[in-house]
């Protein structure tokens, strides 16, 4: 019997038909370890033939090399069967340049690397260290000139803070923007995404959430030396971990399940840049959908509700990120 490709789902008011596992691809820019290449363009192929149509990158992801090797990649696949997403203003730790001129700019810089004659979903990528007077004033105008003319479909934005959505949402006309992009808010320590959700409906704007596994906290090895979780939430993370592995359970197979059977959520991107990372999470997320048997069912299921009680006191924590103001 053959494999079950990955379902779609609608994205918002975009009609765009979006693989509910989504291709994060900053690990293909060496973000978190070097990059073989070759694995990663692999890594690419394999998941379009899964399913996985939603591609999405960042000129920030590696100081462009994501956006180039995805570009190498995608180059072999049927265009019209694919979804880009890129984004514009965050250009280093602490470069941002949201400006029309910039923006506009980055737009062609990355049609180049993707070598591609648009893009689908061009993002505003953490607008919270900006300012968000700014990004409704100048930066959108920018990209929805860029719209008309035809070089990207669909706008968004993305960021941390969940209030950076409605203020800017609440401030521009309709349509303006097509997509919210929101991470580390749709995971098993932290839901507080789901909250938003019926807003989000309201204006008729579609959600990609990322970083399911809040950016290595819900991992065996941990997250990196640099996570900003404050350490209450870091220790109950790894205690969460370590309850399930020693049921026998993967933490992070959990919440990848959590996050892509949620109502409301197009789709989740999964930073993937080998094809064995990639075949984990195309069977893990066909098993969370019912569309695989899962062997481990009842184990998962237990060890799902002692991770969950582990989490509970830290449960919806967050931290600040990006300008005062716009936490």
């Amino acid at each position: 019997m053959a494999t079950p490709s990955i379902p779609k789902r609608t994205l918002g008011k975009t009609g765009l038909q979006v693989s509910v596992l989504g291709y994060g691809a900053s690990p293909l820019g060496g973000v978190f370890e070097p990059i073989d290449e070759g694995k990663g363009i692999q890594a690419v192929h394999d998941a379009f033939k899964a399913g996985v149509n939603f591609f999405d990158t960042s000129p920030f992801y590696g100081a462009t090399k994501s956006e180039t090797v995805l570009g190498q990649a995608l180059k072999d696949l049927p265009r019209s069967e694919i979804i880009i997403s890129t984004k514009v203003g965050r250009y280093g730790q602490d470069l941002f340049d949201f400006s029309a001129a910039r923006v506009t700019a980055s737009v062609a810089e990355s049609l180049t690397r993707l070598q591609t004659d648009y893009i689908d979903i061009i993002q505003c990528h953490d607008i919270e260290y900006g300012s968000l007077d700014q990004i409704i004033s100048e930066t959108l105008p920018a990209l929805v000139k860029l719209r008309e003319e035809g070089k990207v479909r669909h706008i968004g934005i993305t960021g941390l803070p969940l209030a950076i959505y409605k203020y800017v949402l609440d401030r521009v006309p309709p349509g303006t923007v097509d997509v919210v992009l929101s991470y580390c808010h749709n995971s098993l320590n932290d839901t507080t995404l789901q909250g938003l959700l019926p807003y989000l409906e309201d204006k008729g704007v579609g959600v990609i959430t990322a970083s399911p596994l809040s950016m290595g906290l819900l991992t065996k090895q941990g997250p990196p030396i640099w996570h900003p979780a404050p350490p209450q939430v870091q220790e109950a993370c790894r205690d969460a971990a370590q309850c399930a592995a020693a049921a026998g359970v993967d933490i992070a197979k959990l919440a990848l399940a959590q996050s892509v059977r949620t109502p409301g959520i197009a789709t989740t991107l999964v930073g993937m840049a080998t094809p064995d990372i990639v075949a984990a999470n195309v069977e893990a997320t066909l098993e969370a959908l019912g569309l695989l048997t899962n062997a481990d069912d009842r184990k998962e299921t237990a060890a799902l509700a002692e991770v969950e009680r582990v989490l509970k006191p830290i449960k919806d924590v967050t931290w600040p990120s990006g300008k005062p103001e716009n936490n």
